[in-house]
C-alpha cells in the first residue's frame, strides 16, 4: 500500500519541480514509510511513498518502462492486485518480460498492452496513474468499488493529483476553500461520485478511468453495478455466497509480510476470521484483534444501537476458530488524547460526525500495526446484505431521500450533528434539499428489473444508494485511518464478483428468516457459534464512560468561550451558551447531544488547522 502524487503541465516545464512534488508526496509519508522517490520530465512530475507488502525488496516506484532509450510510460500505483500472477502469465504469453516479482510491473505492462482498458483485467483495490509521453497524456484509474482513493484538481494548463486532499493542498496553486455545495456534501454525510468537499477538487469516481490531455479532462466508466434478475433459489444462493466469499478471502491472504484479521464478534468479521483461519496451512495460529474499552463490559448499558458488548463474542469466535486473539483495550484518556484527536482529523482532512469512533479505530489500527502490516476486515457486508436499520425501517426507505439522512433529520431539522449550528447558516446550506436532489440522481441510475415488484425495486434502489453513496464514506475512513499508521486494510466483501451477485439477490431472499443478513448467516452457519450467527447487528462500539462526557464538556466550553474560535460564526449562539452554562458532563448515551458537540469541536479544529476559507 502506498501514497501517490503528481503534476502534469502542458505549458510550463516541470524538470525542475521535483521539490514541489516531493512536498506533495511528503504529506503522504505515513502511507508509505518504506521508501520515497520522485520522477520528472518536461511535462510530468510523479511522486511515490511505498509501504512494501509484496516483492518487498523490489518493485521501486515511480516505475518506468523504456525501449531503446525511449520512455514508454511511467507508473505510480497504490493498492494490491490480487490476480496479478494470472495477468502476468497472460502478458508473458504475449511477449512481455519482467524484472520484478510484484504486482506493480504487472500493472505497468498491462497498460502497455491494453491501454486505457487495462483496469478491466485487474482484480483488487487500486488507484494508479500513468504518464504516457508517447501520447502526451496522463491516465488515472480507480478500482471498481473505490477502495483506494485518488483526487485531482486543475492547475493552469495542467493538473495535480494525489491519494489524499492534503497532497493537493500542498501544491502552491491549490487553495483550501469550501463552498456551499461542499458544506452540504459534508453535513449531509453522503459521497456523491466524483465530488470532493474542497472547491475545485474531484475524486476519480469508482470504476472509472480519467484521461488528461492538453485542454481536456475526460472520465469514462469501465464498471458499474449490474441490474438483472436473480436466477437462483435460496439454497443455491446460500451455497454461491459461501463459495464467492471463500474465494474472496483466499485471494486477500496473499502477502509477503505479517497478516491478521480484525474481529468484532459480529457475523461479518467473524466469517472472515473463520475462513482465513481455515486457509492457514503452515500450522501457525492466525492473529485476530478486537477493540474494547476499559470497563466497558462491566458498565455496559443497552441502547438503540447496541444490544450487548462485543468483547465476549469476539473471544468466543477466536476460541471456536482457533486464532491467537488479542483485545486492544482503550482507556478514556486514550480517546481524549488531543494528539490522537489531531491525528485522526489530519488523516481524513475533514471533520466527521462520529470522531470518537474514528479515534477508536485509529488507536486499534495503530496497535495492530505494531504486530502486523496487513489486516483483513469485515466492512461492506452490511451494505451488501442489508444489515442496517436504514434498510429495515419502512419509514426510512421510501422518503425521497437517503435513509440515513432521513434518520438524521428526525434527530435535528437540518440533519445529524447539526443541532448546535446556526439556523440561518444551515438554511443556506440546505442539507435536506441538497441530499434529496442527490438521491433523485441515485434513483435515476437504477433501472427496474423485469418482473420486479414495487417493494423489491425500492429495496434495490436502497441497496444501490448504500453501495454508491454511503459505502465510499466508510472506505475513505478505513483507508485514511489505516494508512495514517502504515497499515494496509483489505476488505474481502468488496470483491466485485461477490458484490455483483449479492446486489441482485431479492430483498425477500436477503431477509428470508425475517432477520437482517439471512443469506450471509446461513452461508457461514457451520463456521461460527450459533450465538454469533443469531446475534443482532451491532455497530462499531462507542465508550459509555461518563468521564468522556466530562472531556467533551471542557473542550466545548473552551471553544464557546474563545473569541478567536473560527467556528463561532457558524454556531447557534443562544443554544451553545445555554448548554455551556449547564454544570454536567455531555451525555454520552444516545447520539443527539454527543454528536452535536463533537461536530462543533471537529469544525473548530478543521477550520483552525487547515485555515479553510468558507465561500458561502
Amino acid at each position: 500500500m502506498c501514497g501517490i502524487a503528481g503534476w502534469v503541465d502542458f505549458e510550463r516545464g516541470l524538470r525542475e519541480e521535483a521539490s514541489t512534488v516531493r512536498t506533495m508526496v511528503g504529506t503522504l509519508a505515513n502511507r508509505g514509510p518504506d521508501d520515497e522517490a520522485v520522477w520528472t520530465d518536461e511535462r510530468a512530475a510523479l511522486g511515490h511513498r511505498r509501504l512494501a507488502v509484496i516483492d518487498v525488496d523490489g518493485s521501486p516506484q515511480p516505475m518506468v518502462a523504456e525501449e531503446d532509450g525511449r520512455t514508454l510510460a511511467v507508473l505510480v500505483h497504490n493498492g494490491e492486485i490480487y490476480n496479478f500472477r494470472q495477468v502476468r502469465a497472460q502478458l508473458e504469453s504475449l511477449g512481455h518480460r519482467f524484472r520484478t516479482a510484484g504486482d506493480t510491473e504487472v500493472v505497468l505492462r498491462a497498460y502497455l498492452e491494453w491501454g486505457e482498458r487495462c483496469a478491466e483485467r485487474l482484480e483488487g483495490m487500486f488507484a494508479f496513474a500513468v504518464w504516457d509521453p508517447r501520447a502526451g497524456k496522463l491516465v488515472m484509474f480507480r478500482d471498481r468499488l473505490g477502495i483506494k482513493p485518488l483526487y485531482y484538481a486543475r492547475a493552469g494548463r495542467g493538473l495535480v493529483f494525489g491519494s489524499e486532499p492534503k497532497a493537493l493542498l500542498a501544491h502552491p496553486s491549490i487553495e483550501c476553500a469550501v463552498d456551499t455545495e461542499g458544506l452540504a456534501e459534508l453535513l449531509a454525510y453522503i459521497a456523491t461520485p466524483g465530488h470532493a468537499v474542497y472547491r475545485g477538487m474531484r475524486e476519480v469516481p469508482a470504476g472509472h478511468v480519467t484521461v488528461v490531455r492538453d485542454g481536456s479532462v475526460t472520465e469514462t466508466r469501465y464498471w458499474t453495478l449490474p441490474n438483472h434478475e436473480h436466477p437462483d433459489d435460496l439454497p443455491t444462493t446460500v451455497d454461491t455466497v459461501r463459495g464467492l466469499l471463500q474465494e474472496a478471502v483466499s485471494s486477500h491472504l496473499v502477502s509477503d509480510v505479517p497478516l491478521c484479521t480484525l474481529l468484532s464478534g459480529g457475523v461479518d468479521s467473524s466469517a472472515i476470521a473463520a475462513i482465513a483461519a481455515r486457509s492457514v496451512t503452515d500450522g501457525r495460529r492466525p492473529k485476530t484483534f478486537a477493540v474494547d474499552f476499559e470497563g466497558h463490559t462491566e458498565r455496559f448499558r443497552k441502547d438503540f444501537w447496541h444490544e450487548d458488548p462485543d468483547a465476549p463474542y469476539a473471544a468466543e469466535v477466536a476460541r471456536h476458530v482457533g486464532t491467537d486473539h488479542e483485545p486492544v483495550v482503550l482507556r478514556t484518556a486514550d480517546l481524549a488524547d488531543p494528539v490522537v484527536d489531531a491525528a485522526a482529523l489530519r488523516a481524513q482532512d475533514l471533520p466527521r460526525p462520529i470522531p470518537d469512533m474514528d479515534r477508536s479505530l485509529y488507536l486499534l489500527l495503530r496497535s495492530v500495526r505494531q504486530r502486523s502490516t496487513v489486516a483483513l476486515m469485515g466492512e461492506v457486508a452490511d451494505e451488501l446484505f442489508g444489515g442496517y436499520q436504514s434498510f429495515r425501517d419502512p419509514t426510512l426507505v421510501d422518503t425521497a431521500n437517503f435513509p440515513w439522512v432521513t434518520m438524521g433529520l428526525r434527530v435535528a431539522p437540518h440533519g445529524m450533528s447539526t443541532g448546535l449550528l446556526d439556523p440561518g447558516f444551515l438554511k443556506k446550506i440546505d442539507v435536506p434539499g441538497y441530499s434529496a436532489q442527490r438521491y433523485a440522481e441515485t434513483v435515476a441510475e437504477v433501472p427496474r428489473v423485469p418482473g420486479e415488484s414495487d417493494q423489491e425495486h425500492t429495496m434495490r434502489v436502497v441497496g444501490h444508494a448504500h453501495l454508491s453513496r454511503w459505502l465510499p464514506l466508510l472506505l475513505s475512513r478505513d483507508d485514511r485511518l489505516s494508512m495514517a499508521v502504515g497499515l494496509e486494510l483489505r476488505v474481502p466483501y468488496c470483491d466485485h464478483r461477490l458484490v455483483e451477485y449479492v446486489y441482485n439477490i431479492p430483498w425477500g431472499m436477503k431477509t428470508a428468516d425475517g432477520r437482517e443478513k439471512s443469506v450471509l448467516r446461513s452461508a457461514v452457519a457451520d463456521l461460527l457459534p450459533a450465538s454469533v450467527t443469531q446475534r443482532r447487528k451491532s455497530p462499531f462500539p462507542v465508550t459509555q464512560d461518563p468521564r468522556y462526557g466530562e472531556v467533551l464538556r471542557d473542550r466545548f466550553n473552551a471553544v464557546v468561550a474563545d473569541p478567536s474560535s473560527p467556528v463561532r460564526p457558524l454556531l447557534d449562539s443562544p443554544a451553545c451558551t445555554e448548554l455551556a452554562k449547564e454544570d454536567r458532563p455531555i451525555a454520552v448515551d444516545g447520539w443527539g447531544e454527543r454528536r452535536n458537540v463533537e461536530m462543533v469541536l471537529q469544525l473548530d479544529a478543521w477550520l483552525r488547522h487547515y485555515r479553510v476559507r468558507l465561500d458561502i
